[in-house]
């Protein structure tokens, strides 16, 4: 790794295993070009989300500590040619191990195409000592059952990791977070989320939404994260060939993947609507016209499904109320304009039109058709809303939310019908849905706020937004903002003089405010 530096493991009490990593602590061999090194910004964010992650329950690599410096480093943040100085900070990573997918790729024969190879080409003595070292470690249960059989103890081992790797990733689209770089370097042999880079939880429901600034093609959108790992795990199965033969991996992989996805990704979604007494073949139906709906209302992700857990079933006179509710975690037609603003000069797309015709080869090269009929799109639905009136579009997401509710009441009923206690019912279905939908993640602006702060010298709201996000499913009643200790860090106290003046901060659990739509991570 070019920026991590391997310490070693520790046994816990309880014989659990914890791999220790530094990362960004300087130059190590494989530094190439770089200097090792992380900044505050990326290092707090990596931090945050991955103890978020966590207290969401979603498999992830945690965050022991986060030391910062006044060592600087220049970094171009946006690739745009506007470097500036940065603080170099490491952060502690913990986790029981942090082999990848990639890790087995060192064994990759030459390509066809580049030329190139794995630094351990031929050795399959090695991939043999991987291979024991992974699956003795880290899935003894299979070791133990085919100990005498090492084809039948790979296939095991490459059907589990398929299926754990099914299950992290519909946990991931259940909470709207995009990883935003998943490539086979990311993907952890235990099925853990890893490498926190440019990430993002989604805000207003976008199945193609992108977190990271620099994926220009889309390849890692929200939608695509299923199909992505399920891509990785067909390398992976590559790169154990021969000790894994590729007929029977393949095999695997078609049989279990989707399969797995598809009902993990169901469960979950029935506790987030509260459908804990049936399982119904029409539930898929219920949550694809939900998404529908969050989609053509401009829905907050996580908002929208908090609120759900407070919809009455049985009292038609709280649907106006209700609807004012969710109504109010729909975009404005001001941040529907700011989305679907043109992304390309009228003359640099009329001349990729042109060239879609002319010369498809180059057009090839430099663009792509999807990309094109995007921004056609989005020019289509920014004229649009230049004669769109807020009343209209209040009026027009009721009538959409007024439609997917009658249903969601129609399958809600059905619950009732099989149980003697409706009060009781009830309760349980809440109780269910307040575990299973958050009311805080980690949005950009949250983190952007905190990362400012701490930029200034005052790491008060890091602490603050990290005690927030170790209860994501509670309300913050008794939330106290922490202090910093005036011996402590009293001497940045002036240095700090708050970033945030000039921008008055939202309640943690808000849509995003407008000026988030400028925020790009890459």
């Amino acid at each position: 790794d070019g920026a991590a530096m391997y310490l070693g493991e520790v046994l816990g009490p309880r014989g659990e295993r914890w791999e220790i990593q530094l990362k960004g602590a300087g130059l190590t061999p494989f530094s190439r070009q770089a200097d090792g090194r992380k900044v505050l910004r990326s290092s707090i964010r990596e931090f945050l989300c991955s103890e978020a992650m966590f207290h969401l329950g979603i498999p992830t690599t945690r965050a022991g500590t986060c030391v910062t410096s006044d060592s600087k480093v220049v970094r171009d943040i946006f690739y745009d040619g506007n470097p500036k100085s940065e603080r170099c900070t490491v952060v502690l990573r913990i986790a029981s191990t942090f082999i990848r997918f990639g890790s087995f790729e060192i064994f990759k024969p030459t390509d066809e195409y580049t030329g190139r190879k794995g630094p351990s080409v031929n050795r399959n003595d090695i991939r043999i000592q991987m291979l024991d070292y992974v699956i003795s470690t880290f899935y003894p249960e299979i070791q133990e059952a085919y100990s005498d059989n090492s084809i039948q103890r790979n296939a095991a081992f490459f059907k589990e990791i398929t299926k754990r790797t099914a299950r992290l990733v519909a946990e991931w689209q259940c909470v709207g977070f995009c990883h935003g770089v998943l490539n086979t370097d990311n993907m952890s042999i235990v099925g853990l989320t890893i490498d926190y880079g440019p990430f993002g939880f989604m805000d207003r429901y976008d199945p193609e939404h992108i977190c990271n600034g620099s994926d220009n093609t889309g390849r890692y959108a929200y939608n695509k994260q299923p199909e992505i790992c399920k891509w990785n795990l067909g390398k992976l199965a590559e790169a154990l060939v021969p000790e894994l033969p590729l007929e029977i991996s393949e095999l695997i992989l078609e049989e279990e993947y989707d399969a797995e996805f598809e009902k993990h990704y169901l469960q979950k979604m029935r506790k987030k609507l509260g459908l804990i007494q049936l399982e119904l073949e029409e539930d898929s139906k219920l949550v694809s016209e939900l998404l529908e709906t969050m989609h053509l209302t401009g829905g907050d992700f996580t908002n929208i499904f908090y609120l759900l857990s407070s919809f009455s079933v049985d009292d038609p006179s709280k649907l106006e109320d209700f609807l004012e509710k969710l109504t109010s975690q729909c975009a404005s037609v001001e941040e529907l304009k700011v989305a679907f603003k043109p992304q390309m000069d009228p003359r640099q797309l009329s001349m990729m039109l042109m060239l879609a015709q002319s010369n498809p080869q180059l057009f090839a090269l430099i663009g792509t058709k999807a990309n094109i009929n995007k921004e056609l799109e989005r020019i289509e639905q920014f004229s649009k809303l230049q004669q769109l009136t807020a009343a209209d579009l209040l009026s027009r997401n009721k009538s959409h939310w007024k439609e997917w509710l009658e249903k969601y009441r129609v399958r809600l009923q059905k619950e009732i019908e099989g149980v003697g206690d409706a009060d009781a019912w009830n309760a349980d279905r809440v109780k269910v849905m307040n575990s299973n939908n958050p009311k805080y993640i980690l949005r950009n602006y949250i983190a952007q706020n905190a990362i400012e702060a701490a930029e200034n010298g005052d790491f008060s709201e890091v602490r603050n937004v990290l005690k927030l996000l170790e209860n994501p499913f509670q309300e913050a009643d008794g939330f106290s903002e922490v202090k910093e200790d005036a011996e402590e860090e009293g001497a940045t106290a002036t240095a700090a003089a708050c970033a945030q003046e000039t921008r008055s901060r939202p309640p943690y659990c808000s849509k995003p405010p407008l000026w988030a739509s400028e925020l790009c991570v890459t």
